[in-house]
């Protein structure tokens, strides 16, 4: 193999796809990859020492909400697109894909562009976007081409939450037109009748506190609107994604539909994985943690989930990451003046808001690899290269950015990680770079952390400290 002189190289690692493991230094000319082998003559303007280090494609998360206004009060997610993507890079990702989702008075390219240039002005990493299909009138169906066309091929429909969710009849309509343009459906499957029912059960009762959060999305309802929207899927013959799958009952229905000849893949998300509904047994403010849709299920769901992992019923593993600051999650606004109010909704006295009323989401964007790595690949539950299937190759396959994106080779974007297999961590708020006060995982110990972290070439994560700088990450344009 022979290679001019490279900007970059990378020696002694070891370099692991999601089909290969193997010894190679890697060359780096601009932000491209040129070159792979053992050759020793190799000259560079610099070189990375990957002695004892896992050379991996850089991370992908295509479920993310950065700066994400939620519900009805608008509250804004607590990471913005410069401390997210910071933290991003930092836990080994290199991609994000987040969410458009336009306002009654936009038009969806509106909204796009209105998004696009916050992303534009903060992302240290490269990114792309889902488009929200949140409606289904003349209009927006007269925009998926042009969505299309500006490189968001993929639309997220939600079957659940008023103002944003589908009809089953909308639902056609959209998955009608998104066949007919090329579009992927990428659809959150709860059934939104059953959680407005039991939300006034509850609270009819005088349970509010946040405990009560998971009884009012059951593992059925969920099951049951994923059966629903593969159903749909079926009958207008269009591929579909399944996002944050949660529980057994759920995957059996896509496993079913899968066998019988429909295109399906789905996500899980490492919370879903690890996390069971037994913190929601917790006194007080604490379950508040941990309020987010799906919510966390119990231990025979978490097993069944990293069964469906290792045996590629589903297919990859997104963070979901929505981060809210414990403050946020009490209803406490900061005012102009710097002090803590509460808004003018919250009836509460007791510094607990109804379960309702809580911000829905949860951090997660830096901690996936490093968990995924020592609860997978350190307890045999995943391959090396499943770890980098899982984490990179297979979303980068779906949606539109292979080979650019998610594998090591001659001619893909050199984004990549120096990954320190044997560099053991506990997890804390306090050395996180979120922009938030807790992560459902404090003190959870784990063995394996990024070390270098390269964007397009460029280190960004130097020995586990951000060297980076603000607004260099691109906009990708997608074709799935």
């Amino acid at each position: 193999m022979e290679t001019d002189r490279a900007d970059l190289i990378i020696r002694n690692g070891t370099v692991v796809t999601a089909s290969d493991t193997f010894r190679a230094n890697v060359a780096i000319v601009g932000d491209k990859i040129t070159a792979m082998g053992q050759e020793p003559d190799w000259d560079a303007d610099q070189t990375l020492d990957a002695t004892g280090l896992l050379i991996l494609p850089g991370g992908i998360d295509p479920h993310v909400h950065l700066q994400y206004p939620q519900g009805p009060n608008r509250i804004v997610s607590s990471d913005d697109w410069f401390t997210g993507t910071l933290a991003a890079a930092c836990g080994g990702t290199t991609t994000v894909i987040d969410f458009v989702e336009a306002g009654p008075d936009q038009t969806w390219m509106q909204a796009y562009a209105q998004r696009l240039a916050e992303a534009e002005a903060q992302s240290v990493i490269d990114l792309g976007f889902h488009m929200a299909f949140n409606r289904a009138d003349t209009q927006s169906l007269a925009e998926v081409p042009s969505v299309i066309e500006a490189g968001m091929s993929s639309f997220k429909i939600y079957m659940a939450y008023q103002g944003i969710r589908l009809t089953d009849a909308e639902m056609l309509l959209a998955l009608e037109s998104l066949k007919e343009h090329g579009g992927l459906p990428i659809v959150h499957a709860e059934n939104h009748d059953v959680i407005a029912h039991l939300v006034q059960q509850c609270l009819a009762a005088g349970r509010r506190q946040p405990r009560w959060h998971p009884s009012t999305h059951p593992a059925v309802a969920e099951a049951e609107a994923t059966g629903r929207a593969l159903t749909l899927a079926e009958v207008v013959g269009i591929p579909m994604h399944i996002v944050h799958v949660s529980a057994e009952e759920g995957l059996m229905v896509i496993d079913g539909f899968r066998q019988r000849g429909q295109v399906v893949t789905g996500e899980v998300c490492p919370q879903h994985l690890l996390l069971t509904d037994t913190l929601y047994e917790q006194a007080g403010f604490e379950p508040a943690q941990y309020v987010m849709a799906p919510p966390l299920r119990g231990e025979a769901d978490t097993e069944a989930l990293w069964r469906g992992l290792q045996h590629g019923q589903l297919n990859f593993v997104v963070t979901d990451h929505c981060p809210f600051t414990l403050a946020q999650k009490r209803g406490e606004r900061r005012t102009p003046g710097g002090t803590v109010a509460a808004t003018p909704e919250t009836p509460w006295s007791d510094g607990v808001p109804p379960f309702n009323q809580i911000p829905g989401g949860a951090p997660g964007i830096e901690t996936r690899l490093p968990l995924l790595y020592h609860f997978g690949v350190n307890q045999g539950r995943l391959s090396l290269n499943q770890f980098v299937s899982v984490t990179s190759t297979a979303a980068a396959r779906l949606f539109g950015l292979y080979p650019s994106k998610g594998t090591i080779a001659p001619g893909s974007d050199a984004d990549l990680v120096l990954f320190d297999p044997h560099q053991e961590v506990t997890i804390s708020a306090d050395t996180l770079h979120h922009n938030c006060d807790y992560t459902p995982f404090e003190g959870w110990q784990v063995t394996g952390w990024p070390r270098f972290v390269l964007s397009r070439g460029e280190i960004i994560v130097g020995d586990g400290q951000f060297v980076g700088s603000r607004g260099r990450g691109n906009y990708l344009s997608r074709a799935c």
